[in-house]
């Protein structure tokens, strides 16, 4: 089911569906509010991330000024790429604009921590929580400042009983 463009909500670009996989995880948690979150297809590697949202999303943002969006790539060990994509996303919107991804790539945090689904839960759980168990795993922890960033400004529209 597809977010109401005109509530808060939260659209999901995932670069491959490794990452869409655990989105769908994340979407899973019982506490997740439905309507709330749009995960998009894959776009097929992190630089077609960006030319999508630039080229599709960016410009739809103004008529959903509700509208917040997460660009999940794989940095394959290059801990710039997180800079590089954010320097591609036009000022006006950096504020409802959100980039991480597992350092390396998903597969290796399957392995550590189980199924990509399992995953998602874990971060879903960590996020309406304010914790940051699954977070600080070595693959993820890069992505803290944008998480928190991300969840202050989610939470109290994607989980039911958040303030």
């Amino acid at each position: 089911m597809s977010a109401n463009k005109f509530q808060p909500h939260l659209f999901v670009l995932p670069e491959d569906d490794a990452n869409r996989q655990i989105m769908n995880g994340f979407s899973l948690d019982p506490m997740v509010k439905e309507r709330t979150i749009d995960i998009r297809e894959e776009a097929g590697g992190w630089r077609l991330v960006i030319e999508r949202f630039c080229q599709v999303y960016a410009p739809e943002m103004a008529r959903y000024p509700e509208r917040l969006m997460l660009l999940l790539i794989d940095l394959d060990g290059r801990a710039e790429r997180l800079e590089d994509a954010r320097s591609q996303i036009p000022e006006d919107l950096r504020d409802r604009v959100f980039v991480m991804g597992t350092f390396t790539e998903p597969e290796d945090l399957r392995h550590d921590l189980g199924t990509y689904e399992k995953i998602g839960l874990a971060l879903a759980q960590d996020c309406r929580e304010s914790t940051i168990r699954t977070w600080s795993h070595r693959l993820l922890k890069h992505n803290e400042p944008e998480m928190i960033r991300l969840r202050n400004r989610s939470r109290h529209f994607l989980f039911s009983n958040q303030r």
